[in-house]
């Protein structure tokens, strides 16, 4: 029997990737379990500074494996117990980047909705099912997908059921880019060298702090930021480490910006 799920490590990225191709990486219950046990012992490792998250071809995830759904009562309990999974997998002290190479549908939205930001195939589509199917999200679908499009839009996607092509998803904000298929994993890839390229404390403290301000109200959110900056430049600050990676950040933006 081959593993649900597959790591990759390299140059402190970690690939992960979701390995059930024949049920288009629908969740079953081995690897619903495994996604978050993955996911956060990749966030453990001391080689690895971003997690790169994809699916298989020829979808990245179909959601719930509907014919299990109705003959196992593990995948019921698995999907709708509220006080064991409320997230696909655990908040992450390093960052998550959903590469989207094919369809991501209702809870295998849920998914890609919990990455920090996401990169899509051309090839990928994205759908929530659930009114269509019966069934409530259960793992935050319903407080992601309007962060990412909006309420609107959002609401549409939900009560409609219409999936969304890649295109679409890069007007509404829901993806970051969209890139040739055979690109996407290699894209993605150099995204992650550019975080690894930080530094890596800045990174999780900024990653922290992100997402304590999207838990909050927006006056919240501004006392958090400015507590943490406050914080941030106490006792261990190095101001001629930041002017070292300063000048560091000026070649690199001549360089993109080519002036």
């Amino acid at each position: 029997m081959s593993e649900v799920i597959l790591v990759d490590v390299a140059d402190r990225v970690a690939v992960v990737t979701l390995n059930r191709p024949e049920s288009r990486n629908a969740l079953n219950p081995a690897l619903t379990a495994a996604i978050p046990e993955t996911i956060s012992a990749c966030d453990a490792r001391d080689d690895v500074d971003v997690i790169v998250l994809t699916g298989a071809d020829p979808a990245f995830c179909a959601g719930v494996d509907l014919k299990e759904l109705a003959t196992d009562s593990e995948v019921r309990h698995i999907v709708s117990d509220e006080h064991e999974l409320i997230r696909p997998f655990p908040e992450t002290t390093k960052p998550v980047i959903g590469a989207i190479n094919g369809a991501a549908v209702t809870g295998g939205f849920e998914v890609a909705l919990t990455c920090d930001f996401l990169v899509a195939s051309e090839r990928a589509r994205f759908a929530d099912t659930h009114a269509r199917v019966g069934v409530m999200p259960g793992w935050g679908l319903t407080v992601l997908l309007p962060q990412r499009i909006g309420v609107a839009r959002a609401r549409e996607m939900s009560i409609t059921g219409n999936y969304v092509d890649a295109e679409t998803a890069l007007v509404w904000g829901l993806v970051n880019h969209v890139i040739g298929h055979d690109e996407l994993l290699p894209y993605c890839r150099q995204l992650a060298a550019d975080v690894v390229s930080n530094d890596q404390a800045g990174v999780r403290r900024m990653l922290q702090t992100y997402n304590e301000v999207t838990a909050t109200t927006i006056d919240e959110a501004w006392q958090i930021e400015a507590r943490v900056s406050r914080d941030w430049e106490g006792p261990g600050f190095d101001p001629a480490s930041i002017e070292a990676r300063r000048q560091q950040v000026v070649a690199r933006g001549r360089e993109q910006i080519g002036n």
